[in-house]
């Protein structure tokens, strides 16, 4: 599949802004799901390129004159890869195995998720991953509104909604109950005519030697309208955008996301 992304960010201010510092994981890399044919970020300022400890391009916009908006885009075309039960036949990574299992603020389990965790027998093979998501699907409805994100894996459970950050992060909460590695994805999806394109999150999870890549949101395996930007223990350090200021008061965030998925010829 042939993925032809564009993402637009606006930001305004109702006063100027005397500083701002912006950090962007918005590039993917070419890796076993996908290629990357080109792609370029537009940035109001000279943007520093380097790479987090997670391997993920990061890039670094400081901003010291006053503003009162900030326009960022990202551009370009993407290969990506049908994946046969979810497998990426990826390396481990930079980072040991290890970490992926270890809780965080954000998925750290209460009780319940603890319960949620061992209602699948076994956390080994590919279609175990999947009916664990299932289960999570079955308790947490998915919404892709600011009013319904939890903020945790245990707050989503106990609410019964959640947006795709929330559904990861029950998925990684649930697979390190198990002591399973389990990693956040953010990226692009392309939910297909009836849903916006829009930034996503998933898991990948690690079994039998390798990384399987699983759309709790969708109950089902990433697969080839699935484009990844970055990986963490969690969305907070995979989020493409974060940032802080000093000055302009409220804040008026306007995102646009357009994805033209096509067979590749």
């Amino acid at each position: 599949m042939l993925l032809t992304i564009r993402h637009d960010i606006r930001y305004r201010y109702a006063a100027p802004v005397t500083y701002s510092i912006q950090q962007f994981r918005v590039t993917p890399a070419s890796g076993a799901a996908q290629l990357v044919r080109h792609w370029h970020v537009e940035a109001p300022g000279k943007l520093d390129t380097a790479r987090d400890a997670y391997g993920n391009v990061l890039h670094t916009l400081v901003l010291t004159k006053p503003h009162s908006e900030m326009h960022v885009s990202m551009a370009g075309e993407v290969e990506t890869e049908a994946l046969a039960d979810g497998r990426l036949f990826d390396e481990a990574g930079p980072i040991p195995l290890e970490h992926f299992t270890c809780a965080t603020p954000l998925t750290s389990p209460d009780a319940a998720v603890r319960e949620l965790a061992h209602r699948v027998p076994s956390l080994d093979t590919s279609a175990s991953l999947v009916a664990l998501a299932e289960r999570i699907a079955a308790g947490v409805q998915y919404r892709h509104e600011p009013a319904y994100a939890a903020g945790t894996a245990a707050q989503a459970l106990a609410s019964g909604f959640g947006d795709a950050r929330d559904f990861a992060h029950l998925m990684l909460a649930c697979c390190r109950v198990r002591g399973v590695p389990a990693r956040c994805v953010s990226g692009y999806v392309d939910a297909g005519p009836s849903a916006a394109p829009t930034t996503h999150a998933w898991v990948d999870v690690w079994v039998e030697h390798g990384w399987v890549s699983v759309d709790a949101t969708q109950a089902a395996f990433a697969g080839e309208r699935h484009c990844r930007l970055a990986v963490a223990r969690d969305h907070e350090a995979a989020a493409p955008v974060r940032g802080a200021r000093v000055g302009g008061k409220e804040e008026t965030l306007a995102v646009h996301i357009d994805i033209e998925a096509r067979a590749d010829q």
